[in-house]
């Protein structure tokens, strides 16, 4: 009886909404993928099939764990999440954009997006503990120690994107965590006077992209992939060409366009009316998330939704806006959707411990 109802607490909108994202996903990695000769995008979509798998058995295997136990085994978890990002510096390969991010355990996994979820749990934990006391200044620098390490770790293997997904968690957990909006803005200022400390020890591809969204005629051939982009996501109209049918896309006008221009992929073959779907759809399982937060027993809980909504949420944000010219190319996938094996892992891992704190909210 005790599982019957501990099941019915379970968010299957949540879980529905996940499920079909990650399908129309892969049918559109397949759409990106067609005709290629290259062994790695022939095996993207199955393996995005495998990941999509075995992350949705994790959404229930976590639902099922209590996580607060995940809570109690913080310490553990940072170190770990620790030596997977510094053995990237000693046994690392390469990725799609060159960048020496990748482990290879007989599978390829990105500990960056694993340490993403690892640091939402610790960083809530940490929190938690001094709930409603972020007015002394201690408490928020040791929170600022707390992410400062993984994040250095992962802005030099050099992974940019992923540097500022670290930096907005922090930000929001720690108003989450009763933070004042005047002293998250008096943060803000510090990282904008950093600015200058962090554009020098950038990569030069790191920094051309940035000149590129600001000059665009400052480099030609890195602006051309950006305005494939507008192309296809102009021409697709209000109802787009149809499956497959996309000539940036099929063409092959319109490069990493299974993982970080997959949304303008989406725009050109399902239009307008494509492109909302997708953000609507997206919109659902955040606003489902934040759901959980409001009902989270405990700050615990609630900082996890709130961590696991914000990575969501921004690299949404971010990925659409740079297919729309509206910011700069950082490297950053769209949720669900993009081509990523431990990308979809990691997020669909969030999803289950999201799921784990709604089964149990408060009952009303």
């Amino acid at each position: 009886m005790r599982s019957l109802n501990f099941w019915r607490q379970f968010d299957y909108i949540l879980l529905f909404t996940c499920t079909i994202l990650i399908v129309f996903g892969i049918l559109m990695i397949r759409s990106a993928t067609t005709g290629a000769v290259d062994p790695d995008l022939i095996a993207r979509v199955p393996d995005q099939i495998r990941y999509g798998i075995i992350g949705l058995l994790l959404v229930f295997g976590l639902a099922a764990m209590d996580y607060r136990l995940l809570g109690s085994l913080h310490f553990w978890l940072y170190i770990v999440m620790l030596i997977l990002l510094m053995m990237v510096f000693f046994f690392g390969v390469e990725g799609d954009g060159g960048a020496r991010s990748w482990l290879n355990l007989g599978i390829r996994i990105q500990p960056a997006e694993l340490a993403k979820i690892i640091i939402i749990i610790t960083l809530a934990h940490h929190l938690s503990q001094r709930y409603q006391k972020m007015h002394k200044l201690s408490i928020v620098l040791g929170s600022l120690i707390h992410i400062a390490i993984p994040t250095g770790l992962i802005f030099v293997q050099p992974d940019l994107g992923t540097t500022i997904v670290f930096i907005v968690i922090w930000l929001t957990m720690i108003w989450s965590a009763g933070l004042t909006f005047k002293h998250i803005g008096l943060f803000l200022l510090v990282i904008v006077i950093a600015a200058p400390a962090v554009w020098s020890q950038m990569q030069p591809y790191q920094r051309q992209r940035l000149v590129t969204f600001i000059a665009k005629d400052a480099d030609p051939d890195n602006y051309f992939n950006i305005r494939q982009a507008s192309i296809s996501i102009g021409s697709g109209g209000f109802v787009g060409k149809g499956y497959a049918n996309g000539s940036q896309n099929q063409l092959r006008f319109l490069r990493v366009r299974h993982t970080d221009f997959i949304f303008a992929v989406i725009s050109e073959e399902f239009g307008f009316i494509g492109a909302v779907s997708i953000i609507i759809l997206i919109t659902i399982v955040i606003m489902r998330i934040l759901r959980g937060a409001r009902l989270a027993v405990d700050p615990l809980g609630s900082m996890i939704c709130y961590g696991v909504a914000t990575i969501i949420f921004f690299q949404t944000f971010v990925s659409i806006g740079m297919n729309l010219e509206l910011l700069p190319v950082t490297g950053l996938t769209l949720p669900f959707v993009s081509s990523g094996g431990t990308a979809l892992l990691s997020t669909l891992i969030g999803v289950g411990l999201a799921q784990s704190v709604i089964v149990r909210r408060r009952r009303f």
